[in-house]
């Protein structure tokens, strides 16, 4: 005879197999948006800052070029790290490290402390990032990727939506240089507190790892040689779409409060209608991308990342900011199934998410990733528009 309780439990099995929900990536999940949360209220804002600090035009790009340097480069040794440690020490370990990059920002209240605490205050959304696609990987069943993935990007997206308002805000009330430095207090505070969820991880081994092989030593350079052509192609493809990004990027927040006359509120706003967008679409195209063909729904992300720049140049007044970053919020499209792509165009023996064997997994994405901003960076040291 079925419980009372009996029927609750099914259907919050259902929503969680729906949704590829696991326990340790449950915990992620809450570490991701509480440290996120942080962050954004005063991430969004940080060339606006350096303008107000005396940073010069060459400077700001300059903050913008180490950016995408230090995100290609700490890639790679956060998948790294998170095979070899396991994910619980790696996750605790990223998060001092970019408490300690929060507190030299807030305490050097110059453009020179900014450029130097950003070597550390990444560390958390770079280092994390590969980590969190490994134990995507430990955790989904190989059918449920795009969804696991799509799943991480929404949590990763809500303290977006909601995080820059705030900030912008307290620049408003406050000021610039004070505003930003009460969030970075909130930051810190909400960070340690993420240390309490992060305590709980467990790790997860599948049987299959027990009875695996050795994984033969991989170089960074034997990996590139084993990508396959449809892998070469999807990242060929990546560079040229981040062309078009890459080049307004550092300058979104100057142009719209400078030269469009948005104020911190409304550049929170901005970037809410953004992420809003992009969620929306990123449950849906996920469903329908592990159900049918990927190629197509990435080739709708690429068509949006190459419109936003054109549609920002003409915007003048905020109205025309928020359809320009409504379009900027469907790049997120068909995100979730280039990642998956890079997956399937993996070796299955290096692959995090075919067999996640070894001290392989976590690995490929950041070679990708890499590759791809490595290409981007000269692109950051422009001029604003």
């Amino acid at each position: 005879m079925e419980t009372p309780t009996e029927p609750n439990t099914n259907r919050g099995k259902q929503f969680a197999d729906f949704f590829a929900l696991k326990r340790n990536l449950v915990i992620t999940l809450i570490a991701i948006f509480i440290i996120g949360t942080g962050e954004e209220l005063w991430m969004r804002f940080v060339p606006k800052y350096l303008q107000t600090l005396g940073a010069s035009v060459f400077l700001i790009g300059l903050y913008d070029a180490l950016r995408t340097l230090i995100s290609a480069i700490y890639a790679y040794p956060g998948g790294l790290w998170a095979d070899r440690w396991g994910h619980r020490r790696a996750f605790i370990t990223f998060n001092l490290v970019s408490i300690a990059g929060y507190a030299l920002v807030l305490l050097i209240p110059h453009w020179a402390g900014v450029i130097a605490g950003m070597f550390l205050f990444l560390c958390w959304s770079c280092f994390s990032l590969p980590a969190t696609f490994s134990l995507v990987g430990a955790t989904v069943a190989a059918d449920r990727y795009s969804m696991g993935i799509g799943v991480q990007m929404v949590i990763k997206r809500v303290p977006i939506m909601i995080a820059p308002v705030i900030g912008g805000i307290l620049i408003d009330r406050f000021g610039i240089v004070p505003g930003v430095r009460i969030a970075l207090i909130i930051s810190i505070v909400l960070s340690a507190v993420t240390f309490i969820a992060l305590r709980e991880l467990h790790e997860e081994r599948k049987e299959a790892a027990e009875i695996a092989p050795a994984p033969e030593r991989w170089s960074f350079l034997h990996s590139l040689r084993g990508f396959d052509t449809s892998m070469w192609w999807l990242l060929f493809s990546d560079i040229l779409v981040r062309f078009c990004e890459r080049i307004p990027f550092a300058w979104v927040v100057i142009f719209a409060m400078d030269y469009a006359g948005a104020t911190g509120k409304e550049v929170g706003l901005l970037t809410t209608i953004e992420v809003l967008v992009a969620t929306l679409c990123i449950i849906p195209s996920s469903y329908f991308a592990d159900k049918h063909r990927r190629e197509p729904f990435v080739v709708a992300t690429f068509v949006m990342f190459t419109l936003f720049p054109v549609v920002l140049l003409f915007s003048r007044s905020f109205p025309a900011l928020m359809i320009a970053f409504f379009i900027r919020g469907l790049k997120e499209f068909g995100d979730t199934s280039r990642k998956a792509l890079i997956v399937i165009y993996s070796d299955p023996e290096r692959s995090c998410w075919r067999l996640s064997l070894g001290p392989q997994p976590g690995r490929q994405l950041p070679r990708c990733r890499c590759i791809r901003s490595c290409w981007n960076i000269y692109l950051s040291e422009g001029n604003p528009p």
